[in-house]
């Protein structure tokens, strides 16, 4: 059986799999590999950092009570593919509300600062005034590394992307800066917290709908709220996709903000986000 399961095991939880080495009352200490494939510019692709580090919160919770509900990551500098040390601690552990901070570090030196919070539901009302955009339901089939075939960065070869929302890029300087479609990973797997954190920073960037060159775009700071506990079936289904809508609205003294919000196919927001980026000139050639 252990053959069996080490078999299922595909690239993105292999990828961002965390080890405890050791642990110290409410801190613990897990070793990583920043894994190859994952680049984005000139380091590893912050959604993949981000569920990586999200899985060393999760094992730290160690309750499947208590889901993600709010994840905040600094990134100080890019790491580089290679063995790396998440350290964690439970900063305060309530009767329903977890929250924790987390430092990532690499060969001596500190790469991102991190803090989450993890809680069971609590009870009240539903409301939404956040209505999932009208698009066509997905295609039928996974055509993964649909942005490799577009000239993306590397990581992309890990995701399916049915297009629904915005221009194309580098096309039209006058055309919004949002962008979205129907989106999943490349190998099927059902879609959870982790998979979100990667997602709600996969697509292009949307000053690119305005750009007329590819530039390097790092991420300073993100933030992900979970709105739905997930997976949200015993038995979900690994080819779902979800819909992912990007809007940018300003760029300024080279940074500019993206704000992401994440659909299930029911119209259930899973997930929503708002980041920092910067917008680096490539140098004149």
């Amino acid at each position: 059986m252990a053959d069996a399961q080490a078999v299922a095991v595909g690239a993105f939880d292999r990828d961002t799999a965390v080890q405890l080495e050791s642990q110290d009352g409410a801190t613990r200490r897990f070793s990583a590999v920043v894994a190859e494939g994952w680049r984005a510019g000139p380091g590893p692709h912050g959604g993949y950092l981000s569920a990586l580090l999200l899985r060393a919160l999760m094992e730290s919770v160690g309750d499947p009570q208590r889901s993600p509900r709010s994840l905040t990551i600094h990134f100080l500098s890019p790491p580089h593919p290679g063995p790396a040390q998440v350290t964690t601690t439970i900063e305060r552990e309530g009767r329903s509300l977890s929250s924790l901070s987390a430092r990532m570090e690499q060969d001596g030196k500190l790469v991102a600062l991190v803090l989450a919070a993890f809680s069971s539901p609590w009870p009240g009302s539903d409301i939404s005034e956040i209505e999932m955009p009208s698009v066509a339901p997905p295609d039928p089939g996974r055509e993964p590394g649909t942005l490799i075939v577009q000239n993306g960065p590397e990581f992309a070869r890990h995701i399916t992307l049915q297009r629904r929302l915005g221009g194309m890029p580098f096309a039209d300087p006058s055309q919004p800066m949002e962008t979205g479609g129907w989106l999943g990973l490349a190998e099927p797997r059902p879609i959870d917290a982790l998979s979100l954190a990667f997602f709600c920073d996969a697509l292009i960037p949307t000053p690119f709908m305005r750009a007329t060159q590819p530039e390097p775009a790092p991420t300073v700071d993100i933030t992900i709220h979970f709105r739905a506990v997930t997976p949200r079936s015993e038995h979900p289904d690994p080819e779902e996709l979800c819909l992912a809508r990007v809007r940018g609205g300003l760029i300024h003294e080279g940074f500019f903000e993206e704000d992401t919000l994440i659909w299930a196919s029911d119209g259930t927001l899973l997930a929503q986000s708002r980041q920092l980026a910067l917008m680096l000139q490539l140098p004149s050639q």
